[in-house]
C-alpha cells in the first residue's frame, strides 16, 4: 500500500508519529501492531484501516 501510494518509510512515520525501525519491523512481518498503531499508519497514509491489512 504505502509503495503503491509512492510513500517512503520516513513519511509513514513523520505523518504517524511511529518509529522507522518499529514500523519496519511491522512492514515485514516482524512485528504485530496493536489496533492503535493501524489505524495512525492508514491516517498518515490517507486510507481506511482495511486497506492497510491487504495483501
Amino acid at each position: 500500500m504505502r509503495l503503491h501510494l509512492s510513500l517512503s518509510q520516513q513519511d509513514v512515520c513523520g505523518r504517524s508519529g511511529i518509529d522507522v525501525a518499529t514500523y519496519s519491523r511491522i512492514e515485514q512481518g516482524h512485528a504485530s501492531p496493536l489496533l492503535d498503531t493501524l489505524i495512525r499508519i492508514a491516517d498518515a497514509m490517507g486510507v481506511e484501516l482495511e486497506e492497510t491489512t491487504r495483501r
